[in-house]
């Protein structure tokens, strides 16, 4: 039998503590509507998360034709049944009341519902009379983590072999662009080296800038559960907030925000001043190794010290367990992929694991992790500016190849330039050469940085805006267009998760009225266009997901994400595979780079690099000298000084990131009742000496203010280390009283009215962590508390001083330790 858990106030549920090198014992989480008992539930329909990357594998149930629960699948290898937070409430959005069933368009400056051959005649019309005046450079996609790759696939044909722009990139560039630069330059090619089974099996965990008990909840279920098991792993923790991951870690190193690269350096320099390195894997799997020490070799703890205001006997001591573990899993996320120097931080994560032959067997493994559902999907389909199948740009056979599978001429592919990356697509937008720009599934009003400037450029009377989404989202109120979209469970299509593993997602139900598939949206804009291949057929040949979904697999064929031994009956009822799959490997493959470097050789590689710290490309003359073989790359990256440091002006440095109860902007989970009491507002953490030298105190109202703007919050004095402020960047205005937000007298809650418009040279990920920021007080708060939950890294610094987060009756979640609680085999009943 089951119990019951409040799994808002205890968000990660009960253990199932296991050994290392056992296999994760089962959990069955459930949770039904209330009133709806599981004898009841008329079919159950297989799906995973779309509110994390984690990639949870769940059915979805349904009665009388609408979702009324979720519950894991205990044979799927990712979550082995269980359910967080946001997988146990978030579907019930779904059903918000406000959801979009018509397109809207724009008359007289306001939005007015309309027809579905109204609003695309406006969108291809617009579309065609752009090509004909100004050429396919005016055209731009920015789309989302949150479709599905059979929609990705079908939009970057229409862009790149269709319209023939070469402006298309997701909001993964605010996410995991990092995440995917990292391992090209490492690797020569993206795709995750390690695999969430490595959990089972590290003696050491190191998670550097990844918060894993509130971005992939279930994964920090799995390290809770070892580390309540025999021979529990250590971990290491990089974080300048007290995270509940740096609570139960070994060391936990707090550096100053911007300071990753030399934290990191420091580290390799110990490593490499005391030999805990494998030379033997080092001399035949890569290249640079003399650079790489040459580079470190001044960079000693007591350096660092003073860099990253962390004590030299810290990093010593992590050193220490990295240097000696048998085998090293290390974790990276938004605290180095958002942060200063990204790209060289999370490469010199990967110089970490090569210089110790950390790489291809169980528990050696890195995870350059994601933040989205299907991010990776948006990577491999070419959705993200790079081509399909992680083909290069600049490999004129790479290109040809592509070309062949769309049946049309390579120069029909732009491949002049890099692919137009989000940040340049919306300074091409404000500068006027770019006049179209489609968004998809996706919020840049409240997710890009310096949000006055963007609520400019997507107010132009010269910009076409079209979105499409489900609910009038702040950058939905601006457009032109608005398209009506369906969303999970609601469609069918694949998504690949921070592991590579390929999970199936089942239709459940029917759409709210007019709402359709966003892969309908795009195949009717194909038709409408008729685009056509270089024989004067359709360019697109699919019609539904599973012919959309056959044409990615000849695309990925023998590509490294190769998708040829998956199919929809293959991914329906067991469990997700990882991905490459294909006659080699039918069952998948768990991990990369067990034999060796496979995609780093000049011929096959992705791309042949950047400098990191100007960006400047490599060429392949430069590559090809450097690397013939093939190996990885051991690129080395000296420490610079952030562009934005505190002043008297702006004392504190300001850092945006996630809380465990919301996604993204809260479209979603700000409309699911359990999810949206548990955090309802914005707030602001200080350290408690801060709090006091500044004469603050939990739930006074403050206002954070930069050199671009302000926002206003609730204050929580939490444990976060002394200079650092930090705001989740969720909240927006949708919904907020009529009047106020930033338009109004009073400031808004946005974090990112505050941020900076500036990025990585490497991969052009947005500075979210960086900040120079000032502290002011509004008004006392004379007993009333910040909105913070007390569950998460928000923890108030003094026990007992605030409530405990609660979710009551409702937050409920059935727990049973087996598949007794309600089989998980079936998939579609």
């Amino acid at each position: 039998m089951g119990k019951r858990v409040d799994r808002i106030a205890e968000p990660w549920g009960s253990r199932t503590p296991y050994g290392r090198h056992q296999a994760w014992p089962a959990r069955l989480d459930v949770h039904l509507a209330e009133g709806v008992a599981q004898e009841a539930v008329d079919r159950w329909v297989q799906t995973a998360s779309i509110l994390h990357s984690g990639g949870d594998a769940m059915d979805i149930a349904v009665k009388d034709g609408a979702m009324v629960g979720v519950r894991g699948r205990v044979v799927d290898r990712v979550n082995r049944g269980r359910l967080g937070p946001k997988d146990a409430f978030g579907w019930q959005a779904n059903a918000s009341p406000d959801r979009l069933t018509r397109p809207l368009v724009r008359r007289g400056g306001h939005l007015v519902e309309s027809d579905w051959d109204t609003a695309m005649d406006l969108v291809v019309s617009r579309s065609r009379d752009l090509l004909a005046d100004r050429g396919p450079g005016s055209i731009g996609f920015y789309t989302t983590g949150q479709l599905f790759l059979e929609e990705y696939y079908t939009l970057a044909v229409v862009a790149r072999a269709g319209i023939g722009t070469n402006h298309l990139d997701g909001n993964t560039r605010l996410c995991t662009s990092t995440a995917a630069e990292a391992l090209q330059e490492s690797f020569g090619c993206d795709g995750q080296p390690g695999s969430y089974d490595d959990f089972d099996h590290a003696d050491v965990i190191a998670l550097f800038g990844h918060n894993i008990a509130e971005t992939q909840p279930v994964q920090w279920m799995r390290l809770l559960d070892r580390l309540d098991g025999a021979d529990p792993p250590r971990l290491v923790c990089v974080d300048p907030r007290p995270t509940r991951v740096a609570r139960r870690a070994a060391v936990h190193l707090a550096p100053r925000v911007g300071t990753n690269v030399a934290l990191l350096n420091a580290l390799l320099h110990e490593i490499i001043r005391t030999g805990r390195i494998d030379r033997d894997y080092i001399a035949a799997h890569t290249v640079g190794f003399d650079e790489l020490a040459e580079s470190v070799a001044g960079c000693s703890p007591e350096w660092a010290a003073d860099i990253c205001d962390v004590p030299a006997s810290q990093i010593r001591e992590a050193a220490e367990l990295l240097g000696t573990a048998d085998s090293l899993t290390s974790t990276v996320l938004q605290g180095v992929y958002q942060s200063h120097q990204a790209t060289a931080a999370a490469v010199q994560v990967n110089n970490l694991h090569l210089i110790r032959g950390m790489l291809g067997r169980p528990g050696a493994g890195v995870l350059q992790m994601n933040g989205q559902p299907t991010a990776q999907n948006t990577r491999e389909c070419g959705a993200n500016g790079d081509l399909p199948g992680f083909r290069n740009w600049e490999n004129d056979e790479h290109v040809a190849d592509l070309a062949k599978v769309w049946n049309v001429e390579p120069g029909t592919i732009p491949h002049y330039a890099p692919p137009t990356h989000a940040m340049q697509m919306f300074r091409y937008a404000e500068q006027g050469s770019l006049r179209l720009l489609w968004i998809s599934g996706t919020n840049p009003a409240v997710s890009l940085p310096e949000l006055s400037r963007i609520r400019s450029i997507l107010s132009q009377d010269r910009l076409f805006v079209v979105v499409q989404d489900l609910f009038l989202t702040e950058t939905a109120q601006l457009a032109d267009v608005v398209l009506p979209a369906a969303t999970w469970g609601e469609k069918t299509g694949t998504f690949t998760n921070a592991d590579r593993t390929v999970h199936l997602s089942d239709k459940a139900v029917e759409p709210p009225g007019g709402a359709k598939p966003d892969l309908d949206i795009f195949l009717d804009y194909a038709r409408r266009m008729d685009f056509r291949d270089k024989d004067g057929g359709p360019l697109v040949t699919w019609h539904d997901p599973e012919s959309a979904f056959e044409a990615w697999k000849r695309c990925s064929a023998g590509r490294p994400c190769d998708y040829t031994g998956l199919s929809y009956s293959k991914l329906r009822g067991g469990s997700g595979i990882h991905w490459p799959c294909n006659e080699r490997a039918p069952g998948g493959t768990n991990r990369l780079y067990g034999e060796g470097i496979a995609w780093a050789h000049p011929d096959v590689c992705e791309s042949y690099g950047k400098d990191l710290a100007t960006g400047a490309p490599v060429s392949v003359v430069e590559y090809r000298s450097l690397n013939p073989e093939g190996k990885a790359v051991l690129k080395a990256a000296e420490y610079l000084p952030p562009h934005e440091a505190p002043d008297s002006d702006h004392p504190f440095q300001l850092t945006t990131g996630r809380t465990l109860y919301h996604f993204h902007t809260r479209t979603k989970t700000g409309r699911a009742p359990q999810l949206n009491a548990a955090a309802p507002d914005v707030w602001v953490e200080i350290s408690a000496s801060d709090a006091a030298a500044q004469g603050l105190g939990e739930g006074d109202l403050v206002e954070v203010t930069s050199p671009r703007g302000a926002l206003r919050g609730r204050l929580r004095v939490t444990g976060i280390r002394p200079g650092l402020l930090f705001v989740p960047f969720h909240y927006g205005y949708w919904d907020t009283p009529a009047g106020s937000g930033p338009d109004g007298a009073v400031p808004g809650r946005a974090a990112n009215e505050t941020t900076v418009t500036d990025w990585d040279p490497a991969s052009k990920q947005p500075l979210f962590k960086t900040a120079a920021a000032a502290l002011t007080l509004v008004e006392k708060g004379s007993g009333r508390l910040s909105a913070a939950p007390t569950t998460t890294a928000s923890a108030p610094a003094t026990a007992g001083s605030v409530p405990a987060t609660e979710g009551g009756p409702a937050a409920h979640v059935l727990e049973g330790p087996d598949p007794d609680v309600g089989s998980s085999a079936g998939g579609t009943q």
